[in-house]
């Protein structure tokens, strides 16, 4: 995910009306009209970028095999690519459009505006570029998640597994989408101090501004961020934007110590083995789901525009399995997280984000 700034509605937008959690309840598909046309767009990185637009491009197409229908995926490499290929897909004549990153929300908003009787989505963003609480279209479904409550899980859990007392994490671009997950990680090791009364710090993030690459691909720079905070004594860490976390692995094996990272978006563990050794959990979105379900549902003619806001209570995120470090999470630190979990879906425990205020 990356390009301009583009900032994200607030949650009065979003919260006022969220679709339905994703359901996989085997229903037959065999209806689906023929000439529907499911079409999607990345952000930079591609389709093969083991997180972001690799779970959209997931999700499309295990929608479009069981319509009957063939996807239609085109890549982005810069930010000058989004209007043309969006708009190469309207000549395509594609009966739904998704698009991979609120940086294509401008471009998402122009082609949905001019061509109205085409159906649009569009994967963490609101498409509210005016910022007056509404969508900018009626033909776009807005599909966004909010990760700060499975980071808070990850935060909690990474606090608890510490060994140094103190846990780092870090960004492409001081985006809300990018720090959703960096306020959660923080105030979830921040609740883990006041029930354990520890003292683990959090680097990198101190709730408005922290350490971030500048971009979102891996390479000198993003391993330079990891390395800087491997040399304040992290053993515990977070990179936030796609593939970022290449860099940080590199990092992490250059160090020589134990050092625990963990992934985002996708279960990276299952995504890149040549990472897994040194995962402890990864802080899911289920675009993938997300992204099968509003495909589906247009596929069958239920195109649905409310937004969708992915939650733990719906299932729309998460934290993944421990894997490899499992015997390495106390029973008693895992069941208390099983607990937070409980407590965050019933509104016990708050979770601060651009989404839930």
């Amino acid at each position: 995910m990356v390009g301009g700034l583009t900032l994200i509605t607030a949650s009065a937008l979003l919260l006022a009306g969220c679709a339905a959690a994703p359901e996989e309840d085997g229903t037959d598909t065999g209806a689906a009209a023929s000439d529907f046309v499911p079409c999607m767009v990345s952000d930079a990185g591609g389709f093969d970028d083991k997180s972001f637009n690799q779970l959209g491009f997931e999700g499309i197409n295990k929608a479009a095999d069981e319509l009957g229908v063939e996807a239609i995926t085109v890549e982005s490499t810069v930010e000058t690519d989004y209007a043309p290929n969006i708009q190469q897909l309207v000549d395509q004549n594609c009966s739904l459009i998704v698009t991979v990153g609120f940086a294509l929300s401008q471009a998402t908003v122009d082609a949905a505006l001019a061509n109205p009787d085409i159906e649009f989505a569009i994967i963490d963003d609101a498409a509210d570029n005016d910022f007056n609480g509404e969508t900018d279209a009626p033909n776009i479904k807005p599909i966004v998640f909010d990760t700060a409550q499975a980071a808070y899980l990850a935060g909690y859990l990474s606090a608890g597994v510490s060994e140094t007392g103190v846990i780092g994490t870090f960004g492409g671009m001081n985006f809300p989408t990018v720090s959703i997950f960096m306020d959660g990680f923080k105030q979830g090791a921040e609740h883990y101090n006041e029930v354990s009364g520890t003292s683990v710090s959090v680097l990198g993030w101190d709730g408005t501004d922290g350490s971030f690459t500048g971009g979102f691909a891996a390479g000198t720079e993003a391993q330079a961020t990891a390395q800087a905070l491997i040399d304040q004594n992290v053993d515990v860490l977070l990179p936030v934007g796609g593939p970022i976390y290449q860099s940080a692995a590199a990092a992490i094996r250059d160090s020589g110590r134990s050092i625990a990272l963990l992934g985002v978006d996708a279960d990276v563990y299952d995504t890149d083995p040549s990472v897994a050794d040194l995962l402890l959990t990864s802080v899911r979105k289920g675009i993938d789901v997300a992204t099968y379900d509003t495909v589906l549902a247009a596929g069958k003619g239920d195109f649905d525009a409310t937004p969708y806001v992915g939650t733990l209570e719906n299932g729309g995120v998460g934290i993944a399995d421990y894997h490899d470090y499992a015997d390495k999470v106390p029973a008693d630190l895992d069941a208390a997280i099983q607990d937070l979990k409980a407590q965050i879906i019933s509104g016990e425990v708050k979770v601060s984000s651009y989404l839930a205020g």
